[in-house]
C-alpha cells in the first residue's frame, strides 16, 4: 500500500512520486490550504494538500488526529524560510494529488507530544497510543538492533539458538517461582523457568558445546525500576571452558555492540575481587564513574568515647567507614538532614560528618557535632581520608552489611546530586565472589545458585564452607550489572556436596533436580556460562530512566498490565477443570463457602 516510509523521505528525492501510508499527527488549515504531518515508525512528513485537488481536500479537511490516512503525492523542495533543519525531513514536503481516509480515530486519551503531561498509569493503560510516540518507537528500534547485533554475533562465534522449556517443574533459583496448574495432572504444577539454568547444563552433557537464547524468564519477587516479573535474557552456555574464556566472549560481544549500535569504544574493563567493591564502594556493582571511596577507620575508633563508633569498631560484624566529599563543606544543613534520611532507608540510624573548613586551624576549623568525642584521632582520621579545607566527611558506623548498603547508596546519591561523573561509560568484572551467605537465621545459602562451582576441592569446602569463593563473574556498567555467569559444577560429588553444605538433604534433590544430578553420571563436560539482561542493556544503552521504557507491554511495579487488566479472575468451570477451590469466592458462579 506505500512506497516508501514517511522518514525516508529526502531532497534528494525531488519531483518524485510516492505513496505514504499513516497517521495524521498534527492537522493545520493555513489561508485553505491544509498541512498535514504524516507519521509511521520511521519518521514525520509534511503533506500540503491544496484546494483544487477537491476529492483530497475534502479529505484532508475532515481528517483529525491519529486518523489513518493513505497519501500519494509528489515530493519538493519547501520554499525559503519554511525550512526545517532540525528534522530529517525538514528540506521537503509532499504535494498531495489523492488522500485516502483508511481509519478515523477516536480523540486519543492524550496528544502524542504531550505525554508528559499524563502519568504513567494512563500511558500504560493505552500502551499501544504511547508506543506511537517517536521515543517509544525509538527505543523498540535500539531493542532489536540490540537483539540482531547479539544474535549474529553469538553466531559467528559458534554458538547454537537452542530453546528451553516455559512449562517445567519449581527449582531453588533464589526468588518465587510462578506457578501453572495442570489440569491433566490433578494438584500437581508446573513452573514457570527463573532462569533457563537447569536446561543449558543438560544441553552441555548432551554435548551441544556452545547455546545461546534470547530467554524469557519469571521471578515473582518485589519490582522496581529495573525489574520485573517477566523479563528478557541473553543467555548462554559453553562446555570445555575456565572463567577467561566466558568473559573474553561476553566482553568481546557487548564491546561490539557498543560499537556497532552507539558508536562507541568502551574503556578497560579492569577486573575487581568481590571483597575488595564491598570495601571500597559498598557496592558489588560499583559506579566507577563516580571518584568516592569508602574508607575504612575501625582502628581509629576503637577507644574513641563515642559509642556509636566505638560499639561497631570493635564488634566481629562492625565496620566504621568514612566517606569524603571533595568540596562537600558547601552542602548546607538541611542538605545533609535529606541524606541523613536516604541511609535511614538502608537501616542507617544516623549519618555523622565533619566539614573541614581550615584544617590548619586544627579542631577549630571543623565544624562537626562529633569532633569533641574524638580526641586524639582527629588529625589521623584526616591523614587517611585526604580531607583538604572545603571537603565533608561523612560516617557509617554498623554492623558492615548497613554499612556498606548505607554508604554505597549515599555515594551513588552525591555522585547524582553533585555531578561528580568523571566518564559516560565504567565497565568493570566483579570475580571472586563468596560461595555461601548467611540468612537471617544464620544458615548458608548460595549466593547465586547451588550450581556454581566452587575454587576449592570437596575437601576443603567440607572442612570451611563459608570461607569458600566462587568461580562466578559479573559484568557491572554505569552502577548496574549487566549479566552474571559462573562455571558450573560438572562432578556428581561436588555438587551433592553443595547441596549438603546448604542443608538440601538427598530425598529433597531428588525431588526438585534429580534429573541434573542423574546427567551429571554421564559424562558432564566443565562447562560454565553468563546470563545478560536484554532489557537492563536497552536501558542503559537507549538513555531510558527505568526498564518499564524498553518493554512493549511492561507490567506495574504492582506487577499488573493495566492495559489487559491482569491478573484477572477465571470462572467458576476454569477452576474446577484445574481441580482448585478458593478458600473465599469473590464470586457466586465459583460456589461454595
Amino acid at each position: 500500500m506505500r512506497s516508501h516510509y514517511c522518514g525516508q523521505l529526502n531532497e534528494t528525492m525531488v519531483d518524485q512520486t510516492v505513496t505514504l501510508c499513516g497517521w495524521v499527527h498534527r492537522r493545520r488549515d493555513h489561508g485553505g490550504v491544509i498541512f498535514l504531518d504524516m507519521r509511521d515508525r520511521d519518521g514525520i512528513a509534511q503533506v500540503v494538500v491544496d484546494p483544487d485537488t477537491a476529492e483530497a481536500f475534502a479529505n484532508a479537511d475532515r481528517a483529525r488526529s491519529e486518523y489513518v490516512l493513505r497519501i500519494v503525492g509528489r515530493i519538493r523542495l519547501r520554499p525559503e524560510g519554511t525550512q526545517n533543519p532540525n528534522m530529517p525531513t525538514g528540506m521537503i514536503e509532499v504535494l498531495a494529488k489523492d488522500v485516502e481516509v483508511l481509519n478515523t480515530a477516536a480523540t486519543p486519551p492524550f496528544q502524542l507530544d504531550e505525554h508528559g503531561k499524563v502519568g504513567e498509569e494512563i500511558r500504560l493503560k493505552h500502551r499501544y497510543i504511547d508506543l506511537r510516540r517517536p521515543e517509544m518507537i525509538d527505543k523498540l528500534r535500539l531493542r532489536s538492533r540490540i537483539s540482531h547485533t547479539v544474535r549474529a554475533y553469538l553466531e559467528n562465534q559458534g554458538f547454537l539458538d537452542i530453546e528451553t522449556p516455559i512449562l517445567t517443574r519449581a527449582t531453588p533459583e533464589g526468588a518465587r517461582d510462578y506457578l501453572v496448574p495442570s489440569r491433566t495432572h490433578a494438584g500437581s504444577f508446573f513452573a514457570l523457568p527463573q532462569s533457563p539454568q537447569l536446561f543449558k547444563q543438560l544441553l552441555m552433557v548432551s554435548g551441544f558445546d556452545r547455546y545461546y537464547q534470547i530467554a524469557k524468564c519469571f521471578r515473582d519477587e518485589d519490582l522496581r525500576a529495573d525489574r520485573q516479573p517477566e523479563f528478557t535474557q541473553i543467555d548462554l552456555e559453553a562446555s570445555f571452558v575456565e572463567e577467561d574464556d566466558i568473559m573474553a566472549i561476553t566482553e568481546g560481544m557487548i564491546r561490539q555492540l557498543f560499537q556497532e549500535v552507539l558508536d562507541v569504544e568502551l574503556p578497560e574493563f579492569p577486573r575487581m575481587p568481590y571483597a575488595e567493591a564491598m570495601r571500597r564502594f559498598g557496592s558489588d556493582k560499583p559506579d566507577l564513574r563516580i571518584p568516592l571511596e569508602l574508607v575504612d577507620v575501625d582502628d581509629l575508633m576503637k577507644d574513641v568515647d563515642f559509642k556509636v563508633f566505638s560499639g561497631p569498631a570493635n564488634a566481629d560484624d562492625g565496620r566504621v567507614a568514612a566517606l569524603k566529599v571533595k568540596g562537600g563543606a558547601s552542602l548546607s544543613r538541611k542538605e545533609i538532614d535529606d541524606y541523613t534520611n536516604f541511609v535511614g532507608i538502608y537501616g542507617a540510624r544516623g549519618l555523622a560528618w565533619i566539614k573541614v573548613n581550615d584544617r590548619a586551624s586544627g579542631i577549630e576549623g571543623l565544624q562537626s557535632p562529633i569532633v569533641k568525642f574524638m580526641d586524639g584521632v582527629v588529625e589521623p582520621l584526616l591523614d587517611r581520608v585526604g580531607a583538604e579545607d572545603g571537603d565533608i566527611i561523612f560516617f557509617g558506623a554498623d554492623k558492615a552489611r548497613i554499612v556498606n548498603e548505607a554508604l554505597g547508596a549515599l555515594r551513588v546519591r552525591l555522585g547524582e546530586d553533585l555531578d561528580l561523573y568523571t566518564a559516560e561509560w565504567a565497565p568493570l568484572w566483579v570475580v571472586d565472589f563468596p560461595m555461601f551467605e548467611e540468612d537471617d537465621n544464620g544458615r548458608l545459602q548460595a549466593l547465586h545458585h547451588p550450581f556454581t562451582a566452587p575454587s576449592c576441592d570437596v575437601e576443603t569446602l567440607k572442612q570451611r564452607p563459608a570461607d569458600a569463593l566462587s568461580r562466578a563473574y559479573d559484568m557491572v556498567l554505569n552502577g548496574t550489572e549487566l549479566g552474571g555467569g559462573s562455571i558450573r559444577i560438572h562432578d556428581q560429588a561436588m555438587q551433592q556436596t553443595v547441596l549438603e553444605v546448604l542443608g538440601i538433604g538427598e530425598e529433597e534433590a531428588r525431588e526438585k533436580f534429580g534429573f541434573l544430578l542423574d546427567a551429571l553420571q554421564y559424562g558432564a563436560p566443565p562447562h560454565g556460562g553468563l546470563a545478560f539482561g536484554l532489557d537492563r542493556l536497552v536501558m542503559l544503552m537507549g538513555g531510558a530512566r527505568t526498564i518499564r521504557e524498553v518493554i512493549a507491554f511492561p507490567k506495574t511495579q504492582s506487577a499488573a498490565c493495566l492495559m489487559t487488566d491482569a491478573p484477572g479472575e477465571v470462572s467458576g468451570q476454569q477452576l474446577k477443570e484445574l481441580n482448585i477451590r478458593l478458600r473465599q469466592k469473590a464470586k457466586a458462579e465459583n460456589g461454595g463457602d
